[in-house]
């Protein structure tokens, strides 16, 4: 019988969590007759900034909220700006527009059919279409015809994914279930029905998984001659190399941590591996438990090579808590190991945060962030091999329910495989290497010109990872921080690499005494530490930084650069769907639109005074902005569509579509007989091919080699077809609690490459996973729209 314990933290090894945040907050309709409070930060060359009080801005609670089923979204704070030169700039005359209503660019009213009676079921709910999302995911993983690490990649694209879901999705259903949140979202489930389905949905995707890696992939990768093997596989001369390995790179950091009256249990931190371990006495006695938990600070595996007689290669990979648990002995010295067993705790992974009364936004997420790992557990995942009174003691020590408990047959967390994929040189065993192609209008001739003057001529639509992100946007902002006539910068930063060149040529920019304003996003979800990193080195360089606005995330990608040419001012821009990455550009699909459109220019203006002063703009000329004009903008669109009746046509490409407002217009389109294409990478709340609901809506998502990720928009057909791209998923968080921007793209030959790829996406010939009105994906074959793209857009131009 295991001794009882008492709860506690103790742990002298660090902890510290390797999951991710996210923030949280009051979700809220954003008031368009207020100003939220904003944080900056404003750096001077060569002396480092101090950060200076935000003035705080009160506002009257919003007379109607929001109600959602997702953990709510905390945002960022933000001061005055007016040392920082961000005031409205003026126009040349040229420039000057008349002001549209606050939708974005001014509809025509046309008469829309009466509205009929839409059905309470009509919604499929979030969470469990996200779980089909990964099911997606994991049919790549199944398919016999994807190169085999590629195949393995995807597994371990799924665990990843699964992790994310627990740490925010069910960490915020479990919260909502704990506080007795309400929700009146319609057709929304109650959170302990969907906890339910959720947890078994989840078993048996994790049995689908499971099954697959042990009988298909890792048997074929040992086909391959790349083996994970087990200690009981290895030979004597291997095992001296391990034992080896184990006292110089193991040993001298682990530490067993016993349970009993004078130790409680101790901390168990989220998404690492731990050994649940019983002893006893050698002449017998109780038995004892311990927890060992596996070095974070070493590789999964420890790679072990060999030649065969003929000659070939064999990559032998042995996981770090087989090593482990061989040398048990050395650990408990004079007991008896009786048993022991993997498991793994994933844990609530939000930040909480009070804008309203934390000063400085910066040391405050540095607070949270270390507290994070004290989150609550909200998953166990145990070897399925465990015994019954371990598990039940892992679960009474954590405080948690069976439900939350998986049991995993074989390798316990697939996340592991990202080290093989990328540590096994074997190109015949993923896809074919591309390089991106330059865009056209980029590409050198015999007199190089710059960006700029190929920006004068005509707007630029590159296409990423098709089109080189270095060769264009890369090389936009580089050209803008080294040309002398260049007067500022600004740019909004979400995400970007370790070792990111946009930030080194801001850097740079700013040491030439270019102002540069940079609007750092320090509460990216699983990005704040990185970018609170980013702040301090862009304030340090000079730049001036801001953090954004109370209680809106600022999501959009945009870019304005000020240069001086005569005696006038131009402004040139960059308008995305992606972040300003160079490393995810060559994963990511993502749209960018480049110009020097004086309508962009102007709008451009207005959205960074927006962001880092006090300017009320609500209306654009060329954009449409979140929280005030992106949901209204697309439903103007849409209904106008409903006017025309059967020669209408809606055409969205997003990652999510959820938002019930748009949902409800695209079902009144197709009632009235608009045509609706929808192409959802992940999660969609619509029901399509309904009789007398959305008999013309068709749903797609298209999951391949690279990770689906821009948002385009199609509104009609013809000359009248308008087309729109931009940061903007169809979600309430995007749509209410986001600065979100979209972008008309009216240039004729962007337009058409639009239209070229939304078509090849919606073709009968295409290959995609379709929808139907019972919540359903179902695979269609056809040919593979990625590789088509890449035969087109890199193989045309090599």
């Amino acid at each position: 019988m295991l001794r009882p314990a008492r709860t506690g933290h103790d742990d002298p090894v660090d902890e510290s969590s390797t999951g991710r945040s996210r923030s949280r907050g009051t979700a809220q309709r954003s008031d368009p007759a207020s100003t939220p409070a904003r944080t900056t930060r404003s750096g001077s060359t060569g002396t480092p900034a101090r950060a200076r009080r935000a003035t705080k801005v009160t506002r009257p609670a919003a007379p109607d909220p929001v109600t959602v089923s997702e953990v709510t979204v905390n945002e960022i704070t933000v001061e005055d700006s007016a040392t920082i030169g961000t005031t409205t700039e003026a126009a040349p005359a040229a420039e000057r527009r008349p002001v549209p209503q606050p939708s974005g660019p001014a509809e025509e009213a046309l008469p829309v059919p009466e509205a009929k009676p839409l059905p309470e079921d009509r919604y499929l709910n979030r969470e469990l279409s996200w779980l089909d999302f990964n099911a997606r995911v994991l049919t790549l993983a199944e398919d016999r015809a994807t190169p085999l690490l590629e195949r393995a990649k995807f597994l371990a694209i799924f665990a990843s994914n699964l992790d994310e879901f627990y740490m925010v999705r069910v960490a915020g259903l479990k919260r909502r279930l704990q506080t007795g949140l309400p929700v009146r979202r319609p057709g929304f489930l109650p959170p302990t029905e969907q906890l339910e389905q959720i947890a078994e949905q989840t078993s048996a995707l994790m049995a689908r998984q499971s099954r697959v890696f042990a009988e298909e992939i890792a048997p074929t990768m040992a086909e391959e001659h790349i083996h994970i093997v087990r200690w009981s596989e290895l030979d004597p001369a291997e095992r001296e190399k391990m034992r080896a390995s184990f006292r110089e790179q193991i040993f001298p950091v682990l530490t067993p941590l016993a349970v009993d009256p004078a130790h409680p249990f101790p901390y168990i931190s989220g998404l690492s591996l731990n050994l649940a371990v019983v002893v006893r006495e050698q002449d017998g006695g109780p038995e004892l438990f311990a927890r060992i938990k596996v070095p974070n600070n070493v590789p999964r595996f420890f790679a072990l090579d060999r030649v065969t007689r003929d000659g070939a290669r064999v990559m032998r990979f042995l996981p770090v808590e087989e090593l482990i648990a061989a040398h048990l002995g050395q650990l408990f010295s004079g007991m008896q190991v009786v048993e022991h067993h993997l498991f793994r705790v994933t844990r609530n992974a939000e930040v909480e945060l009070d804008e309203d009364r934390d000063e400085d936004l910066l040391q405050a997420l540095e607070r949270e962030l270390a507290r994070r790992r004290f989150g609550p557990p909200v998953r166990l995942e145990v070897a399925a091999s465990i015994s019954d009174h371990v598990l039940e003691l892992l679960v009474r020590e954590l405080d948690m329910d069976a439900h939350d408990v998986l049991r995993v047959p074989g390798l316990l967390d697939l996340t592991a495989l990202w080290q093989i994929y990328n540590g096994v040189d074997r190109p015949d065993l993923k896809d074919p290497p591309f390089v991106p192609a330059t865009h056209p209008h980029f590409a050198e001739g015999e007199t190089p010109r710059s960006v700029f003057a190929r920006l004068r001529d005509h707007d630029i639509l590159v296409h990423h990872p098709y089109h080189s992100f270095s060769t264009s946007v890369q090389r936009f902002i580089e050209q803008a921080a080294a040309d002398p006539n260049v007067l500022a910068i600004k740019l909004t930063l979400y995400r970007t690499s370790g070792d990111s060149p946009i930030v080194d040529a801001l850097v740079d920019a700013a040491e030439a005494g270019k102002q540069v304003v940079v609007l750092v996003e320090v509460k990216a979800r699983f990005d704040e530490k990185a970018n609170i990193g980013w702040a301090r080195t862009l304030e340090r360089a000079g730049c001036h930084v801001v953090y954004g606005l109370v209680g809106l995330k600022t999501h959009t990608k945009t870019a304005l650069v000020v240069r001086q040419e005569g005696n006038h001012i131009r402004r040139y821009c960059h308008v995305g769907t992606g972040n300003y990455h160079p490393k995810t550009a060559r994963l990511y699909e993502d749209y960018g639109l480049l110009t020097a459109d004086p309508e962009v220019g102007a709008d451009l203006t207005d959205l960074f005074n927006v962001l880092t002063g006090y300017s009320r703009q609500t209306s654009y000329r060329r954009l449409l902005v979140a929280p005030h004009g992106v949901r209204r903008g697309i439903v103007e669109r849409i209904n106008r569509e409903i006017a025309i009746g059967p020669e209408g046509l809606v055409q969205i490409k997003v990652n999510s579509l959820v938002d019930e407002e748009i949902i409800d217009s695209l079902y009144r389109a197709s009632q009235a007989g608009v045509r609706v294409d929808l192409i959802v990478r992940g999660i969609c709340a619509l029901r399509p091919g309904v009789p007398d609901l959305s008999d013309n809506i068709r749903v797609r998502s298209v999951l391949g080699r690279f990770l689906e990720h821009s948002r385009v928009f199609r509104f009609g057909r013809g000359a009248a077809a308008q087309y729109w791209i931009g940061s903007a998923d169809l979600m309430h968080r995007n749509l209410d609690r986001r600065v979100e921007a979209l972008v008309q793209v009216t240039d004729p030959a962007s337009t058409e490459e639009l239209n070229r790829v939304l078509t090849l996406m919606m073709s009968e010939d295409t290959g995609a996973f379709e929808l139907t009105g019972s919540g359903q994906w179902h695979r269609r074959p056809g040919r593979n729209p990625q590789e088509a793209l890449l035969r087109r857009i890199v193989d045309r131009a090599e």
